[in-house]
């Protein structure tokens, strides 16, 4: 059964940092770019960042580039965001799920988590 499990969301202030985590089983996932995506209340969910299955290329959104910083590890099979200098619109729902790295799109596999809640407010 595919599986993804997202966590490390929360509540921090402007210019604070949050690093994500997402778990995968049910598929091997180094085959696999992986990558994260959001959705902000009365918005359509964008793409992140997405990195290749070996960990050696990796895309940004503008709007988050120099800022956020994805990585993976393929023997725990699971992938990170770390998120610094969180501003009020980064705040919203993070998913992760597979993606193609040069368009930030959501891969083939269809699969996604229940998401982590990330607030940047004062």
């Amino acid at each position: 059964q595919l599986q993804l499990v997202e966590s490390g969301g929360g509540l921090v202030q402007p210019g604070g940092s949050l690093r994500l985590s997402c778990a995968a089983s049910g598929f091997t996932f180094s085959n696999f770019g992986m990558g994260w995506f959001r959705q902000a209340p009365g918005k359509e969910r964008e793409g992140v960042s997405c990195i290749t299955g070996t960990g050696g290329i990796t895309n940004y959104a503008p709007s988050v580039k120099g800022r956020f910083t994805i990585s993976r590890d393929n023997a725990k099979k699971t992938v990170y965001l770390q998120m610094n200098s969180l501003q009020p619109e980064d705040t919203a729902v993070y998913y992760c799920s597979d993606c193609v790295v040069h368009t930030l799109n959501p891969g083939f596999l269809d699969v996604w988590g229940q998401g982590t809640l990330v607030t940047a407010s004062s």
